[in-house]
């Protein structure tokens, strides 16, 4: 018999440098609030002034505080790699304008100006719910852990260079938030069926996994700007997101 697909999720998050902690964090332990089955006392954080459940068990939080930590390390490395390749970028546009209009070449695609998205970065976090199954054999038979929910969390970072941006961003922010965490709660809502029934006495019947996705190099920001035959492809490539939601 053929092994059920997990069921998907994926969700968005956006945030600026100092906040993608907190951001992610908040939206994990959501997931967990409503996926967690051991007996915990229900607490809650603000997060961008807005409230979010809070999952207090200590091994759970100190996974999700090592995989978050994982993530920003990688997104930190991921703006300062795009930003080293917007600088190029500005560079050459500033050369090739020589001769043919310094100004022109200054504001080719928001290049070296008002490209507040330079500094962008990537990634992608997932949780993973399994259940055990004993899978038998001729030989006797195993446990063994399938997957039967999966929640894909996009990570945006954008990073503001103006008061103006900020302003834009801070609200992008909760407005992302407060998107993402009525999503979750609805796909909570309206999809039950998929959940196996508990056939264990552990205290926590579905064991859970937390992976962060490696560097794609850039994603839609980095790798696609500097590999740009153009610096209007490199500044459409990266500011896609920050462009949606009118922030540059």
């Amino acid at each position: 018999m053929d092994q059920q697909a997990p069921q998907e999720f994926i969700l968005e998050a956006f945030a600026d440098p100092p906040s993608v902690r907190d951001v992610v964090k908040g939206i994990l332990h959501t997931i967990f609030f409503h996926r967690f089955f051991p007996s915990v006392a229900p607490r809650s954080r603000e997060v961008l002034d807005i409230t979010l459940p809070y999952v207090a068990d200590a091994e759970l939080d100190t996974m999700i505080e090592r995989r978050v930590d994982e993530l920003a390390q990688q997104l930190d490395a991921e703006r300062i790699n795009n930003n080293n390749n917007n600088n190029n970028l500005a560079k050459k546009a500033v050369g090739g304008s020589r001769g043919a209009g310094g100004a022109a070449g200054l504001g080719i695609g928001g290049v070296g100006g008002g490209g507040g998205g330079g500094g962008d970065g990537r990634g992608t976090i997932t949780v993973q719910f399994f259940e055990k199954k004993r899978r038998k054999a001729w030989y006797g038979g195993r446990d063994e852990e399938v997957c039967w929910e999966s929640w894909t969390v996009k990570v945006t970072v954008a990073e503001p260079r103006t008061e103006s941006e900020r302003a834009k961003v801070r609200a992008a922010m909760a407005q992302t938030l407060t998107a993402t965490v009525m999503k979750l709660v609805t796909c909570v809502n309206s999809h039950k069926d998929h959940i196996p029934p508990i056939t264990t006495s552990e205290a926590n019947p579905f064991p859970y996994q937390i992976h962060v996705s490696p560097s794609s190099g850039g994603g839609g920001a980095g790798g696609g700007a500097g590999d740009a035959a153009t610096p209007d492809a490199a500044a459409q490539a990266r500011t896609g997101w920050t462009t949606r939601m009118g922030i540059y």
